[in-house]
């Protein structure tokens, strides 16, 4: 059976969504960019060879719409290359390579590229009149299923701080809330796993400092691939990371979520735009056109828990993952956990029993940011890039996803 192999990753900068670097960027086309900067890394291979491309994106729609994996083929001048969106919210780029993984080891193809883009600052801002108006008031929305109004309005009363604490809603014959903002499931998970508003700003400012350090010492630069915007603007660099941020500066923020809520700007990550992709082949067709693999995809795992609580998805998914890797996590050499948010990584590396200082030592999503497709492939490229930069052999890469699911992968790094 043929092995999966990495042989090349690029990502974009990551911009501020709304008033950032990349606003000016159609999605389509800097997803189109990022992959044609992949695909330059590895010039020995014919893009003829390139079985398929699968795209993710979080919330496809409006100008991330139409199938955009072949206007991105076609952009690149593939007419001979299918295309394939998908969507698994923030681990969307990471299930894209799933798919390549898959498809390798069935022995359906030898070339693919897997990669996501997400631009924020792109998002339509269309009406559908899909549903009447007071099916819209009770569930948030023109688009939701009627039958989550209950869940709404619950969630809706929690956010506003008249609810008890939270416990499974099914316990009482309710539905949990499918549509639950993000920072609802954080708020609701600090609370059940005690997760103070002191742990979260003391992790976001070690997310924020160790992004500083690693800007300083190049390695960031190592996996940034410039990106020109409309108006000739060269963008290096993430719009993320701040200097000089300190738990005091931090403390004083207030909560977004809720009144009484743990939950700030400081302990979450934002709302961006970006695009990275993967170039994922198998090692018969890598020793065939003599390219050194980065990196060997071991195994994955996809979980799924109440969409309530949904930060704490990389629990049972990398362990799902290490099981079928063989591997226990003391075999890890290096993790990285998707910062959405402080309020869900503390708890999941506490479960999983990660050592903190091999956890996300070069910052993540609070610093550097998460746009949502991107963030799989992003991160796949980081944690490469990071085992390179300390000489170690095996990676964990793990978050959480929206709607109540929870997505890791393991790497063994080869160059």
């Amino acid at each position: 059976m043929p092995e999966a192999v990495i042989v090349a990753t690029a990502r974009s900068p990551i911009g501020r969504a709304a008033k950032g670097s990349l606003r000016d960027l159609r999605p389509d086309d800097l997803a189109a960019t990022i992959v044609r900067a992949a695909l330059a890394k590895v010039p020995e291979l014919d893009p003829r060879d390139i079985e398929d491309l699968y795209l993710g994106c979080g919330l496809p729609g409006g100008e991330q719409g139409f199938n955009m994996a072949r206007v991105v083929s076609t952009l690149l001048g593939f007419d001979h290359l299918p295309g394939a969106t998908t969507t698994r919210y923030c681990a969307s780029s990471l299930q894209t390579t799933r798919m390549a993984f898959h498809a390798i080891k069935a022995g359906e193809g030898d070339v693919f590229i897997s990669a996501g883009v997400e631009c924020v600052s792109r998002y339509a801002r269309g009406n559908s009149d899909a549903l009447p108006a007071e099916a819209q008031a009770a569930v948030g929305g023109p688009w939701q299923n009627p039958a989550f109004a209950d869940a709404y309005a619950r969630t809706t009363k929690r956010a506003e701080g008249g609810a008890d604490p939270w416990h499974d809603p099914r316990e009482d014959g309710a539905l949990p809330d499918i549509y639950i903002a993000m920072g609802q499931t954080a708020e609701n998970l600090a609370e059940i796993e005690g997760v103070t508003r002191a742990d979260m700003d003391e992790f976001g400012v070690r997310s924020q400092n160790l992004a500083e350090e690693a800007i300083k010492n190049g390695f960031w630069a190592r996996e940034i691939t410039p990106v020109t915007t409309p108006d000739g603007t060269v963008v290096t660099t993430d719009d993320g990371p701040r200097p000089g941020v300190t738990l005091e500066g931090v403390a004083g923020l207030k909560p977004v979520f809720r009144p009484d809520g743990r939950i700030t700007a400081g302990n979450c990550c934002p709302l961006n735009d970006g695009a990275a992709a993967v170039v994922i082949m198998s090692d018969v067709k890598a020793r065939e056109l003599g390219i050194t693999p980065l990196a060997r995809i071991v195994s994955t795992g996809v979980t799924a828990m109440s969409p309530e609580i949904m930060g704490i998805g990389p629990v049972e998914a990398s362990r799902s993952a290490l099981k079928r890797a063989g591997m226990s996590i003391d075999d890890v050499d290096l993790v990285e956990i998707n910062e959405a948010f402080a309020a869900q990584v503390i708890p999941s590396y506490r479960q999983l029993g990660i050592p903190i200082e091999k956890l996300n030592v070069n910052g993540g999503a609070i610093a550097v940011g998460h746009p949502f497709g991107m963030t799989g492939a992003r991160i796949t490229g980081t944690l490469i890039n990071s085992l390179s930069w300390h000489d170690k052999s095996i990676g964990l890469e793990t978050m959480c996803v929206g709607g109540g699911q929870g997505m890791a992968m393991v790497i063994e790094r080869l160059s």
